[in-house]
């Protein structure tokens, strides 16, 4: 198999914008009001993954456990301000909760991925390390925001419920039991179903990149069986803590329900979509 990769310049960068003025048409037309945040998207991407590019030459030819351990904790700090942003909910203050129990548990799924099941050595290896974390954090990611969406969503919808269930007797993991088990299953559900879909639907990404430089398929084929089983995993683990640390934010001390109904950032939002 032939190791030379075809080489993409600038004019094949812009050329592909295409699909972005087509997406801004279509929001334009449609009005859906996504053209300032297709925009801000596109302009991250270009800014970010090239910055990502440097900064990971920039630490594979340094080889430091610490660069690469400080890389790291940059990604997840990132991710978790992604999730506290995306969600739009000031009720609750979870950052610093998330934060911890995302660290924790990206750093020992990395550390069992590269060190035990790789074997690489060392176990912090930046080219395994940072884009293995990468795809574990990113993946995890969206389905912790999904879930906790779903959650702060539904006892706000459901906030009559709960607190009757609270007046009779019922502790906050009683009153939220339901809210729970649907929020974990609305973030796992997309990990499940590219596991269903992933070689004939879709080639995955980490399998693509590894093909097109020139690796052997069967190769790539088993580094993506172990990414695939490695997110479903991370992202039931993270949807299960983020769920159930941000739940008990939801209740005060003596167990009542702090959410009011409806923010009034939810509340700007529905005016402005009308």
């Amino acid at each position: 198999m032939t190791h030379n990769i075809i080489e993409i310049g600038p004019y094949q960068l812009l050329l592909a914008l295409v699909f972005i003025l087509a997406a801004g048409g279509a929001s334009l037309y449609h009005g859906l009001k996504l053209e300032k945040d297709l925009l801000v998207g596109t302009i991250r991407t270009f800014v970010q993954l090239f910055l990502l590019g440097y900064v990971l030459k920039f630490v594979f030819h340094l080889d430091s456990v610490w660069l690469v351990l400080a890389v790291f904790l940059f990604m997840i700090v990132f991710a978790v301000q992604i999730i506290r942003s995306r969600i739009n909910e000031k009720q609750v203050a979870f950052f610093w909760p998330m934060l911890i129990s995302m660290t924790l548990s990206y750093a020992l799924a990395a550390f069992l991925i590269t060190g035990v099941v790789i074997g690489a050595n060392p176990w912090w290896k930046p080219q395994y390390f940072i884009p293995l974390a990468g795809m574990l954090i990113g993946n995890s990611m969206n389905a912790v925001a999904i879930s906790l969406d779903r959650l702060l969503g539904e006892l706000k919808k459901r906030r009559q419920e709960v607190e009757m269930m609270l007046c009779l007797g019922a502790d906050y993991r009683e009153a939220s039991k339901d809210m729970v088990k649907n929020a974990m299953r609305a973030g796992m559900i997309p990990s499940i179903n590219s596991m269903m879909a992933v070689g004939v639907v879709f080639i995955p990404g980490m399998m693509t990149g590894q093909i097109l430089a020139g690796a052997d398929p069967l190769i790539a084929i088993r580094y993506q069986i172990l990414v695939m089983v490695m997110l479903v995993g991370s992202t039931a683990i993270l949807s299960f803590l983020g769920v159930r640390i941000v739940c008990r934010l939801c209740f005060g001390p003596a167990q009542q329900l702090l959410l009011r109904k409806v923010s009034k950032s939810l509340i700007s939002t529905h005016k402005q979509s009308l």
